[in-house]
């Protein structure tokens, strides 16, 4: 599913027209010609018209991030049209058929799989900001309180999945088999001394069975659309400064080939300018941190 945001506006200028007096023939004749030279000498050109980059992203904070961006982006010439995707497949696809210029929504091992699957050509054009992953009570409050069969709902895709199940490991929850790493999936779980059960769902409604499950393990963006500070609700999350930091960049996506092209770089040193880093900054309260 999708929906059109508007990010970036033309603004034109009216320009007024001359008067035509009434009277004799001469002053007639004075009237029409002085509004005339008048109307030549304050007509401006019309402002060239903006090039557009359509963008596909997530509405948190993807979307809101480009909607700032979109006044900074105009002042190199470029206008932005922003459309919200609320799942993980479409934003590449329509990259894929140049439907869409860049997508904003997705890191680069989420993006290697998917090229790999589906057989897409996108490419990393630019890292934008991390997300810190993390895990949110659900009916239990901290992760002493789970008991005997308790669930837990995760990410059931490729890459996301496996990060959920190696934060899980890291606070003593479980144990992977050596060498999962990105590719860990519950099959790989070698240990499991409280037997919990994994709800394995899209990305997008984990947080909606968070009042039926123990805790759920959540993406940044998503934990911000259902209410969850990271710096204050989250029992336990990956720390700013660690590899998964690097590893999970969100990027601005293009089909391979396209990396280069000026609006694209554009949109990139934009959304690596300092304005933008200090609205992240000030806005998601560690949610969301812009990556140098």
């Amino acid at each position: 599913m999708k929906r059109r945001v508007l990010a970036g506006l033309l603004t034109t200028a009216v320009i007024a027209g001359a008067f035509v007096g009434c009277g004799s023939d001469k002053t007639s004749e004075a009237q029409t010609e002085q509004p005339k030279e008048e109307a030549k000498e304050e007509t401006a050109e019309a402002p060239a018209e903006l090039e557009t980059i359509k963008v596909a992203a997530s509405a948190t904070p993807h979307a809101e991030l480009l909607e700032k961006a979109a006044p900074l982006l105009e002042e190199k010439g470029y206008k932005l049209d922003v459309t919200v995707f609320d799942d993980y497949v479409q934003p590449n696809l329509v990259v894929e058929s140049g439907e869409f210029d860049a997508n904003y929504f997705q890191h680069v091992p989420y993006l290697d799989s998917f090229n790999e699957e589906q057989g897409t050509h996108l490419v990393d054009a630019g890292d934008i900001h991390y997300e810190p992953f993390g895990i949110y009570p659900g009916t239990k409050k901290t992760l002493d309180d789970i008991e005997d069969g308790d669930t837990i709902a995760i990410p059931n895709d490729t890459t996301n999945e496996a990060r959920a199940l190696l934060l899980l490991q890291d606070n003593g929850l479980l144990t992977l088999k050596d060498g999962a790493g990105l590719t860990a999936t519950i099959k790989d779980i070698t240990d499991n001394p409280k037997k919990i059960k994994f709800e394995e769902l899209e990305a997008a409604q984990v947080a909606r069975v968070k009042d039926e499950v123990a805790f759920v393990v959540l993406n940044g963006n998503y934990a911000l659309e259902a209410g969850f500070s990271v710096a204050k609700d989250s029992i336990a999350y990956e720390a700013t400064d660690s590899e998964a930091a690097k590893t999970y960049v969100n990027i601005i996506a293009v089909k391979e080939g396209n990396e280069n092209n000026d609006g694209i770089k554009a949109l990139v040193e934009v959304l690596k300018s300092d304005d933008i880093k200090q609205y992240i900054k000030d806005t998601y309260d560690g949610a969301v941190v812009a990556f140098e």
